[in-house]
């Protein structure tokens, strides 16, 4: 969603993604970099990766780079987010997560050299609990 990825639809004379004929379907590079807004519309950070279960043909989960405020200086901090927690906001070109700041602030991270694994159903099912969303898969 990143405007240097925009090109003209020559066919339909509207702006179109770089990475598909986006909003219904893009290429998740064109997606990577682009802002997170919490619930009341505020910065929180950028999706770093979208994340697909190849096995299972569908997106498992979005790394968020997050500049948390309960860490001294406000380090950033990686987690993340299912991807039915997020919601693509086309016109302001970012994506929302149903969650306040406070929400995220408690939100367990991961280190960036040991990334999850959905093959964990422990953590999975931790993962979509916390914010309140049904897994994509049993």
């Amino acid at each position: 969603m990143r405007q240097a990825d925009d090109v003209t639809d020559e066919t339909a004379g509207q702006p179109r993604h770089g990475g598909g004929p986006g909003p219904e379907v893009m290429g998740a590079a064109t997606l990577t970099g682009d802002r997170v807004l919490d619930a009341r519309g505020e910065p929180v950070g950028l999706i770093r990766e979208i994340m697909l279960d190849v096995a299972h043909g569908c997106i498992a989960y979005a790394v968020l780079a997050y500049q948390c405020s309960a860490v001294r200086g406000g380090a950033e901090k990686l987690f993340a987010v299912p991807w039915a927690a997020l919601r693509l906001d086309a016109e302001r070109r970012c994506f929302i997560v149903d969650a306040d700041r406070e929400r995220l602030d408690q939100a367990a991270g991961f280190d960036p050299q040991h990334w999850p694994t959905m093959a964990q159903p422990i953590w999975t099912s931790r993962l979509y609990e916390y914010y309140g969303v049904e897994p994509y898969r049993d």
